[in-house]
């Protein structure tokens, strides 16, 4: 094989985005081998854009056509673990779009299901993964730059919707389309780093808005604080209606702190000793001194570190990735077993929010499910948008 055919399953947004990478010859060792939909639109469309490439309206007949090495799933997040299995049977290939599912339950099904398929790839598209920026600062926080983490803060509000965005469809924002809001829709990505960086929490407490400041019966708003069980604490907070937006993530060591803005600039300041031993062994007179307009460079250093960033690199890197796994062995930067962390943490989120209480990860499964499915209910009663 000298490239990997690739089928797309979803040609919406996203999977439109991939297609038009790859035809426009920006991944490596990937060719567009079929394309599937459901929607009588986007067939016609594809036969005008893409006029040499198969187009399926049912994914198991794209499997068993041997004209795909391998799929991506950008599909809603539902049918994701369903797609992924379905396509592992066959021997395909399968790189999931994030969220890996909508509860861990149905991740663990798929997970449990790659396992037992270890000869093929299984992969995440967690794009922000390949970013630079994230790359060095989560090799700074493994190397022990800045110590032991003491505390975390992630605000990234970035991520302001209107309402039309949300009336575009009866399925969007709702508890049985989508499975939430900006935690499976939005911020999955921010999920995934806090936990790959950081590492997971085991505990959370929530304060989560459903409909705050958009009609729709999922979260817009989001205030989580997380415990990582050895003092360490943090807060993530996120939401779709502040037009401003901010993206702002602080990371507190024993030995120094890193603050990222925008992730694109990362400031690193290093401490001369550990902050316990100049707690211990400085005089007030010591620190009278420092902050009172002394040298700021005897207690710290400092590094600022800026990250360019263009849309649309990341996408292709992994996609380049999933590709060299499959043809050489490339170790994966993102693999599908991953996936079920950021799941996880959504779901504690969610359901911190709804017991109206903090609850301990891993949580429980069949408890989060009760309550989802009471959500889903819940909304046979609510008309559909038009």
């Amino acid at each position: 094989m000298d490239k990997v055919r690739l089928g797309i399953i979803g040609i919406g947004a996203q999977g439109g985005a991939y297609a038009g990478f790859i035809s426009d010859g920006k991944v490596a060792n990937v060719e567009v081998g079929a394309i599937c939909d459901i929607d009588p639109a986007q067939k016609k469309l594809c036969a005008e854009k893409y006029p040499h490439v198969p187009f399926y309206d049912n994914y198991i007949d794209m499997f068993e056509s041997k004209e795909v090495d391998a799929v991506v799933t950008t599909v809603p997040h539902y049918l994701h673990p369903e797609m992924a299995i379905e396509a592992l049977k066959r021997d395909v290939h399968v790189l999931v779009e994030k969220p890996a599912g909508v509860y861990t339950k149905q991740v663990k099904e798929l997970n449990d299901f790659a396992a037992s398929k270890p000869e093929v790839t299984y992969a995440i598209f967690f794009n922000q993964r390949t970013n630079p920026l994230y790359q060095k600062l989560k090799q700074l926080i493994d190397n022990g730059d800045i110590g032991n983490i003491r505390r975390t803060n992630w605000i990234i509000t970035t991520w302001w919707r209107p309402q039309g965005y949300y009336d575009q469809s009866a399925w969007r924002a709702t508890w049985s389309g989508e499975g939430g809001g900006v935690l499976v829709n939005q911020a999955p990505h921010q999920i995934d780093l806090l936990q790959w960086i950081c590492g997971m929490p085991k505990k959370v407490y929530s304060n989560v808005k459903y409909g705050f400041q958009r009609e729709i019966a999922v979260e817009d708003e989001v205030t989580t604080i997380l415990d990582y069980g050895n003092g360490a604490t943090g807060v993530f907070i996120t939401c779709t209606h502040d037009l401003l937006g901010t993206d702002r993530l602080e990371i507190l060591g024993d030995k120094g702190k890193i603050v990222v803005d925008d992730s694109k600039k990362m400031t690193v300041k290093r401490l001369n000793k550990p902050e316990s031993e100049m707690s211990s062994s400085m005089s007030m007179q010591d620190v009278m001194k420092i902050f009172m307009g002394g040298n700021q460079s005897d207690i710290y250093t400092e590094e600022v570190l800026d990250f360019g960033s263009i849309w649309g690199e990341q996408h292709i890197a992994v996609l380049e990735n999933f590709a060299a796994n499959i043809l050489e062995g490339t170790p994966l930067i993102a693999p599908g077993s991953d996936g079920i962390h950021g799941v996880a943490l959504a779901n504690a989120i969610h359901l911190s929010s709804w017991l109206e209480k903090e609850v301990e990860l891993p949580i429980d499964e069949e408890l989060f499910l009760s309550e989802l499915n009471k959500r889903i209910e819940e909304e046979k009663n609510i008309p559909l948008k038009q």
